[in-house]
């Protein structure tokens, strides 16, 4: 199976998406020997399209990438685009040093991904010139589109701008680190056509942040266990219903952040013990990772009844 868009029209399937929808971040799911549940990924991925995203990123951070083989990344992308059937636009994960990320861009190519979202490299930190020669290493790799993602040691200066908007299939830009003055120097740098979007952790805290500068797209990982309330606070965040926004914000957002910044790894495993506490079949989160403790995980449930009694 190939993609069958060309870089054109998923920059502007995406830009549609962007504009109407929360950005889903799907959950990778795992039987409780460590293998991939394929059959429950389906399900999963089934009720993630349901509710209504502007576009799907499996095998992302949120889907624990980093702990995927080669053989699995190509059947779970293989089900996501499957399961999606052209619904929303499909963008899946690459990553690690340029040569294993070509490979994975090479999987997700053949596989029928509409674009790529880049990790930064592993462990390394690089200066400005390795780092858009990476990039520029892995979209010559691959005809799909690439959304360069900064966060961790990766942070894309100013005058790189200039050498990747000369890669043809380069589209956009994912910012995790919130350094708003620095995003919005790249982002007045960037071809007017570029896609920037807000990938903070628990990105709705800093969208009105974002969307100051020009930058109202998001990612959120709360979609991925109650997409209710991702919805519910997305529709009043565009319709500038302040006095909603304040409300999720408050009884449910910062509680959120708060009970996530106890735990280490909790951005992703938090994430997933809420999506277990919903019923979906998620299974739990593979090592490093560790799953929540009991005690935040009745604190989880409390919080996810407030948050869906503010939303019925």
């Amino acid at each position: 199976m190939t993609a069958t868009y060309t870089v054109d029209d998923v920059r502007a399937r995406l830009r549609r998406g962007m504009e109407t929808a929360v950005l889903s971040f799907p959950l990778t799911p795992f039987d409780t020997g460590g293998a991939v549940d394929l059959d429950s990924f389906r399900v999963y991925i089934r009720e993630q399209i349901a509710a209504g995203p502007g576009a799907i990123f499996p095998c992302c951070g949120t889907g624990e990438f980093f702990s995927l083989a080669e053989d699995e990344y190509e059947s779970l992308v293989t089900a996501a685009v499957e399961e999606a059937a052209g619904a929303v636009p499909v963008v899946v994960g690459a990553g690690y040093g340029w040569a294993q990320a070509a490979r994975f861009a090479a999987i997700a190519e053949r596989a029928g991904a509409d674009a790529l979202l880049l990790m930064p490299p592993y462990l390394v930190e690089a200066p400005q010139e390795g780092l858009v020669e990476h990039v520029r290493r892995v979209a010559a790799s691959t005809s799909l589109p690439v959304i360069v993602y900064q966060r961790a040691q990766v942070k894309v200066a100013v005058r790189s701008i200039a050498a990747l908007a000369e890669i043809p299939n380069v589209i956009g830009f994912k910012d995790g680190h919130s350094d708003l003055d620095q995003l919005q120097r790249l982002k007045l740098a960037a071809p007017p056509h570029w896609l920037f979007f807000n990938g903070a952790a628990t990105a709705e805290m800093q969208a009105r942040a974002y969307r100051s500068i020009g930058v109202p797209a998001y990612s959120s990982a709360v979609h991925a266990f109650a997409p209710e309330i991702a919805k519910s606070f997305f529709h009043a965040f565009h319709a500038d219903d302040h006095a909603r926004v304040d409300l999720l914000l408050s009884r449910f957002y910062i509680p959120l952040v708060e009970l996530r910044d106890k735990g280490i790894g909790y951005s992703v495993s938090l994430v997933k013990a809420g999506a277990r506490l919903r019923g979906f079949p998620v299974g739990p989160v593979r090592a490093p990772l560790a799953d929540p403790s009991p005690e935040h995980l009745e604190e989880l449930r409390a919080l996810l009844d407030t948050g869906l009694a503010l939303v019925r």
